[in-house]
């Protein structure tokens, strides 16, 4: 079971993915809905995994993911994006983005990185 925080600026894609990770056994440990409060709530929480939205308002994933990588090293995070341009993949890669899953996104992809992140792959 992995703590998670679910980062996108649509209400009904945090509730998605909240739903499909509480089926899958995971705690849902915060939700933000833009970049300030994802760092808020990551240094609150300290989750094992954040799933993060690119395009959000006030800070974007990109930022978000940088700010919270520059003082957490060791954070796991996960880009969940309708933007799939190579630009954005490499920028989210390069910002310290570990995986990078494409909206609207089947259930078992989400599955199979999270079950990868525990386990350590």
């Amino acid at each position: 079971m992995a703590r998670i925080l679910i980062v996108d600026d649509s209400i009904i894609m945090r509730r998605n993915l909240r739903v499909l990770l509480t089926k899958l056994g995971h705690e849902v440990v915060g939700e933000a809905s833009n970049g300030h409060e994802a760092l808020k709530k990551y240094q609150e929480h300290e989750p094992d995994i954040v799933t993060m939205d690119i395009s959000m308002p006030e800070l974007s994933g990109i930022e978000a993911t940088e700010r919270i990588i520059n003082q957490f090293p060791d954070a796991t995070i996960v880009i969940v994006s309708a933007l799939k341009q190579k630009k954005d993949v490499v920028q989210a890669i390069n910002a310290g983005a570990k995986y990078f899953i494409v909206k609207p996104f089947e259930d078992i992809k989400v599955k199979e990185v999270i079950d990868n992140i525990v386990a350590g792959k």
